[in-house]
């Protein structure tokens, strides 16, 4: 497993953080100075950086941290960073997310906060972004990365759309690294989990004081992503009665922070994602359809795996190889895939997409016991057979697939509405709709 790097001159917080991590099956390096830290990175790897922004010189600046992040971005060293500290000014937060990090925890920190970031960006990534690069030959992988290298040079809105699971996110943070903005951040959040009381202080900050728990200063998401990339990921999850809001950012560039009276200006780039069908959403009344003529001056459409199929054995084995490493292999040989495992990927309509595959492949990496993984190693949700299905109205049919998901997931509601590809939102929506008990079923 690659490690995760903790940089600190405290040995109090590495080691509280060490202790943290190790006890949940990370691996973890010390440094006690970015220096140190440098010597570390020219020589390994790590999967993610926690970094403290003050050391040696002051204790409120930032500087060292500051020029830490400088010295990644000169060096190409691409890694996630999360900054932890306890910050002095709202500035240095904004600083920092332009050069490069992806996120900040404040000391003292609660362990499962640090663990849920430190999971977040360890998460292996998906294969569009991971190894976009060793099956670019692929017709229809290579058309959408030629289509998003052209739109990364402009400064257009994009609207990605595509299935859960097939790698939007990745593709969103492809077209930042290729644009004129990568220099500055890139800052995604997610819509569908945004409470609709905390949204604009989310998007566009709040000041102390503001409301009742304001009890410090906020930076927005669309001031940390000045100059660069904002990414709204579930666009299309996002209730109507906000909508209006961020539809006058992207019309006007123009915002508050809550409880300031002053009016400023955003130069971030939207990009934005959704598996929602917007134009049926509209129909229905549930999306403003000037708000995604705003949005999608750019669309592009990732597509499903199961419409990906020459790519299977070079994103097989690239997450065959990518599980080995992260969780060993103790057969004494080289892992690999036989033809008949290859067959039955190859027979399935990948419901999850490349999400789906690589837990699949990283399940028969961790419970095979031999070098091949065979068929009998490959283990997948079979379904009914199409001839099968009983003849149903679309209403019935939803709810019998939302029930079977839920029951599969022992009544893991989320779980299952990921899996269908639904917003935790909109399968909690659904469940109303359909007046659908996930206890009832399960004791059923």
């Amino acid at each position: 497993m690659t490690p995760v790097l903790i940089i600190d001159d405290n040995p109090d917080v590495r080691m509280s953080a060490t202790i943290v991590l190790q006890s949940h099956g990370f691996m973890s390096l010390e440094a006690a100075h970015p220096d140190e830290a440098k010597a570390m990175l020219l020589e390994q790897s790590v999967a993610l950086i926690l970094l403290d922004m003050n050391f040696n010189r002051d204790t409120t600046s930032g500087k060292e941290g500051l020029q830490f992040l400088s010295w990644l971005r000169q060096a190409q060293i691409s890694v996630p960073v999360v900054v932890i500290t306890a910050w002095a000014k709202v500035e240095l937060a904004v600083q920092a997310m332009q050069l490069g990090a992806c996120d900040l925890i404040e000391k003292p920190w609660q362990n499962l906060r640090l663990l849920n970031t430190v999971r977040r960006y360890t998460k292996s990534a998906e294969a569009l972004s991971s190894s976009h690069e060793s099956h670019a030959d692929n017709n229809a992988t290579s058309q959408l990365f030629q289509q998003a290298q052209r739109v990364a040079k402009t400064n257009a809105n994009v609207l990605i759309l595509g299935e859960n699971g097939c790698g939007k996110s990745q593709l969103a943070k492809y077209i930042h690294e290729k644009s004129g903005r990568s220099e500055h951040a890139f800052v995604s959040v997610n819509m569908a989990a945004i409470p609709t009381e905390l949204f604009e202080s989310e998007l566009f900050g709040h000041c102390k004081g503001a409301f009742t728990d304001a009890k410090a200063n906020r930076t927005g998401r669309f001031e940390m992503a000045e100059n660069g990339t904002l990414f709204l990921d579930e666009i299309g999850s996002l209730p109507l009665s906000l909508q209006g809001k961020l539809l006058r950012v992207l019309e006007t560039g123009e915002y508050e922070v809550v409880g300031d009276s002053e009016t400023r200006r955003s130069n971030a780039r939207i990009v934005s994602a959704t598996n929602t069908d917007l134009s049926e959403a509209i129909n229905a009344g549930q999306f403003r359809q000037d708000l995604l003529y705003r949005l999608n001056t750019v669309v592009l459409r990732v597509p499903p795996l199961r419409a990906r199929l020459a790519e299977f054995p070079s994103l097989a084995a690239h997450f065959l190889a990518k599980h080995t490493q992260r969780h060993g292999n103790d057969t004494g040989r080289e892992r690999s895939l036989t033809a008949a495992a290859l067959d039955k990927l190859l027979s399935y309509s990948w419901p999850g997409n490349i999400r789906e595959l690589s837990h699949v492949i990283e399940r028969a990496v961790i419970l095979g016991l031999q070098p091949e993984i065979t068929a009998d190693d490959i283990e997948l949700e079979e379904g009914i057979p199409e001839q099968e299905l009983p003849l149903l109205s679309l209403e019935e049919a939803e709810k019998r697939m939302i029930v079977r998901a839920i029951r599969h997931f022992d009544g893991n509601v989320v779980a299952a509405g990921e899996f269908l590809g639904l917003s935790k939102s909109a399968i909690y929506r659904r469940l109303e709709k359909h007046d659908i008990s996930p206890k009832a079923e399960l004791d059923g």
